[in-house]
């Protein structure tokens, strides 16, 4: 019983990693990681709504009806996005402006939407509550490593934290756009051969 809740959990952080492995939530990875805390703000804010709807849909699976069962799932989620949005712009607005219109897209991810359907409709509270936790906190911990990866080489920093023995000032395609695909693509090699071990 034990070991069977550890899997449920595990699963999402290194088996069923939602951005290593099953390549969900591309437009926030791509677009939100050109610093680690970035990608760490996103990856919390999506494994809130993700746990938090995991519960929320765990609880009420038996009273929806089957013909409106994904449009109550994103009214669900979408509640919990405007809950993380308000407090965003409340409490760090600098950081919400730098998100910009990643945070309400957080309705959308089919990560979110995913899960609701395939565990949280099926299973109860606290597995569906294991679930959005691992799932989460391996989407936050991919983000979050893309990130730094981003920061070191284009600004030689990581949390803020400057690295005195690179040389020079980092290299600017790693801050654009072209830089997100090309650290993904040498992450997503080295952790799929990784799991191939």
């Amino acid at each position: 019983m034990i070991m069977n809740k550890i899997q449920i959990f595990s699963k999402g952080l290194i088996k069923e990693n939602p951005t290593f492995v099953l390549l969900l939530g591309m437009c926030p990875t791509l677009g939100t990681t050109s610093t680690a805390i970035n990608g760490m703000s996103m990856g919390a804010a999506t494994m809130f709504v993700l746990v938090m709807s995991n519960i929320a849909i765990s609880l009420i699976k038996n009273i929806i009806p089957d013909k409106v069962r994904i449009p109550a799932f994103i009214v669900v989620i979408a509640s919990f996005v405007t809950v993380v949005q308000l407090c965003m712009q409340a409490y760090v607005p600098a950081l919400y402006e730098t998100l910009g219109v990643f945070i309400p897209l957080i309705v959308v991810n089919c990560i979110i939407l995913g899960r609701a359907e395939a565990f949280a409709s099926k299973n109860g509270i606290f597995a569906s509550a294991l679930d959005g936790l691992g799932i989460g906190l391996g989407f936050t911990l991919s983000l979050t490593l893309i990130g730094a990866v981003r920061e070191l080489l284009s600004s030689n920093s990581i949390f803020d934290y400057t690295f005195e023995f690179l040389p020079g000032n980092g290299v600017l395609l790693f801050a654009l756009a072209p830089g997100a695909f090309i650290v993904l693509s040498y992450l997503l090699v080295l952790f799929n051969k990784y799991l191939k071990k």
